[in-house]
């Protein structure tokens, strides 16, 4: 304000304020003119919106009339199809009504045709019924004038008739029966000879010997010092851990192992051989190859068990039955290894239950089985065949196999026809030239020994040394040895065999009393 007079003081004030009412005119005219124009294009705007919304709105009327002509015709559609279906069950009710009636209709007249029948029927039984009772009748009469003309009762001409029957069939049958015994017994050593025979020529076996050492080479003598090692803490250290005795004697380039069991040699064979070469001997390394070479052994027993199965074709084995088996390998029976022995032996019962007719399968399995009480891991003090038994047993086999088992040196009673085919092919092995050894001098000096032994005692007449010294037979007079005494005599006999002689495997002791009352009739 005082800008502005001061300013008018000046003599220019006139025209700033002609300016400033210049400025607020246009200002003004300017925001009317804006504000018009700002309505006419609403109004525009709003008049577009409304064609455009009429348009859309036209647009969406026809759609919808379009949806429902369609939803029309589909619904039309639907609807005849229904109509079509209810026309066609229509149809297939009406066919089933006229069947169903054709069909009551059939079915009443087949009854009336059966009710007829029934009625035939009925007078036909009545009729047979008349017959019957009349038959009866005349039958009685005939039977009335038979018994008084034969003076016999009808039962007892019915049990005199059968008794005659019968006679006549027992004396038919006594005579048919004694012809067949006949013909079986003129033909049942020659078959059975030719079974044997064919058995024995369809095997072919292998007949091996076992020592009872091993013969280890080396190179040189000069290895000998090393496995003696230093005041022969090697050699020691090495018997401790096999079980085994080393003899390292003159004998060039050898080295002797000696021992009973095949398996604790095999061990200390298969040792000595890594030891020597790996060049490391010492007391240590000893035990540890000796414990490796062990599983080794065990492994190899196993897989050599698998390995006879599979060639014989005897499959389902316990795995404990299958590693005894494999133990077979290292075992000897009279210098004939035991392994070859069975699997021999399960060849000739295959062919032999064959040829007669048996389960070849069965047999050949018995036969693989029959020793396996020769190799536990335990050394009960039982017979082998009761041994291999009772574990065919714990490891379920078949009881027909059990019992071929437990029966093949006659320890206990056969019960199926395997056992004695099992019986006779293990003596046939046996008994193969070659394939058991036994120095013949000794042989027959000890079963000499064993007979004379048993005859020293009071009441013996007769002794049979049996089965290779297997079995002692000793018969005593039945009165001079009564029953209590003849078991305490195949105690005494028993003991003092086991006491005074050396002999492979057991030996049997079997005590014989009786009484024969012979006649002779002149």
């Amino acid at each position: 304000m005082t800008l502005i007079i001061g300013t008018l003081s000046n003599g220019n004030g006139l025209w700033v304020v002609l300016c400033i009412s210049a400025l607020v005119l246009g200002f003004g005219a300017s925001f009317f003119v804006w504000q018009l124009a700002l309505k006419n294009k609403s109004r525009k705007i709003v008049s577009e919106a409304e064609a455009e919304a009429e348009v859309i709105r036209k647009e969406k009327i026809l759609q919808a009339k379009e949806r429902f002509l369609q939803l029309k015709t589909e619904h039309e559609k639907v609807i005849n199809e229904k109509n079509s279906k209810i026309g066609q069950a229509e149809n297939r009710i009406a066919q089933k009504e006229q069947s169903l009636s054709q069909k009551i209709e059939e079915a009443q007249r087949k009854k009336n045709e059966a009710d007829a029948i029934r009625g035939n029927l009925t007078s036909q039984l009545e009729l047979i019924d008349k017959k019957s009772e009349e038959l009866a009748r005349l039958h009685k009469q005939q039977v009335e004038q038979l018994e008084a003309i034969s003076g016999f009762s009808a039962e007892e001409a019915k049990n005199h008739l059968i008794e005659s029957l019968k006679e006549e069939a027992k004396t038919g049958a006594m005579s048919y029966v004694n012809e067949i015994l006949d013909e079986a017994k003129m033909t049942a050593n020659k078959e059975a000879k030719r079974i044997v025979v064919q058995t024995i020529q369809r095997v072919a076996a292998e007949n091996a010997i076992e020592n009872a050492v091993t013969v280890f080479h080396i190179e040189s003598d000069e290895m000998k010092g090393r496995i003696i090692g230093r005041e022969g803490r090697n050699i020691r250290a090495l018997e401790a851990a096999t079980g085994v005795e080393i003899i390292v004697d003159d004998t060039p380039e050898a080295i002797v192992l000696s021992a009973f069991d095949p398996i604790r040699r095999e061990v200390a064979r298969l040792a000595l051989h890594q030891l020597v070469t790996d060049g490391r001997i010492h007391p240590a390394r000893i035990e540890e190859m000796v414990e490796k070479t062990r599983k080794q052994v065990e492994e190899e027993i196993l897989e050599v068990g698998k390995r006879t199965t599979i060639d014989l074709g005897v499959h389902g084995l316990h795995p404990e039955l299958i590693r005894l088996i494999g133990k077979m390998k290292y075992r000897s029976s009279y210098g004939q290894n035991l392994l070859m022995h069975s699997r021999e032996v399960a060849n000739l019962c295959s062919i032999m239950a064959a040829e007669l007719g048996l389960n070849s399968k069965l047999a050949k399995r018995a036969g693989l089985l029959h020793d396996i009480g020769k190799v536990p891991d335990d050394e009960p003090e039982l017979p082998h065949a009761i041994l291999g038994m009772k574990m065919a047993e714990k490891y379920k086999e078949k009881p027909e196999i059990c019992n071929a088992i437990g029966a093949h040196h006659d320890e206990t009673e056969m019960t199926t026809l395997i056992a004695p085919i099992v019986q006779v092919c293990d003596a046939i092995s046996g008994a193969r030239p070659g394939a058991r050894r036994e120095v013949v001098e000794s042989y027959i000096k000890r079963l000499k020994e064993l007979e004379s032994l048993a005859l020293q005692y009071p009441g013996v007449m007769k002794t049979y040394a049996i089965q290779a010294g297997r079995e002692l037979r000793v018969i005593v007079g039945a009165e001079k040895v009564t029953d209590k005494e003849a078991e305490g005599l195949s105690f005494e006999i028993a003991r003092k065999i086991q006491n005074e002689m050396t002999y492979p495997g057991q030996i049997k002791i079997t005590v014989i009393r009786e009484t024969r009352a012979v006649n002779y009739a002149k």
